[in-house]
């Protein structure tokens, strides 16, 4: 025990992970119907302290059967930032991609809130919002 003693002490941290499930969907990509089955969660892990994000990421995993899927196709993940009062006031969007990917994942870069309220992350596939998993920014 007393080893730890001698560790120097570090500021406190923050940070959130939440998962939820993605629905399962069917969606055209060149008049080929893609069917996403259950099983692919969407992960969104946020770090940092009071209003200073400095880390956050967003993506999708899959398993079982999930995992036998083509994957997302034209798919983008957002984060979007929202006030105490539920009005949003920042949307980082994410860059649409074209190629099918089975773990589709985003980092945001940074971010210095103005205010408290939450965090949110959205995947996106053919341009419908697909899930979404948030996190409460507080004092």
């Amino acid at each position: 025990m007393a080893a730890f003693a001698a560790l120097p002490s570090t500021p406190a941290h923050a940070g959130a992970i939440g998962s939820t499930p993605v629905a399962t969907f069917d969606y055209q990509v060149g008049g080929v119907t893609m069917k996403v089955p259950t099983g692919c969660m969407f992960t969104h892990i946020v770090r940092g302290e009071g209003k200073n994000i400095t880390y956050q990421n967003a993506g999708v995993d899959c398993g079982f059967v999930g995992a036998l899927n083509a994957g997302f196709c034209n798919w983008r993940i957002d984060f979007t930032y929202v006030d105490t009062s539920n009005k949003t006031y920042r949307t980082s969007r994410g860059r649409t991609h074209t190629e099918c990917k089975i773990n589709p994942m985003r980092d945001n870069a940074p971010q210095k809130l103005p205010r408290y309220g939450k965090t949110c992350a959205h995947i996106h596939v053919n341009s419908v919002r697909r899930a979404g998993q948030c996190h409460h920014i507080t004092k």
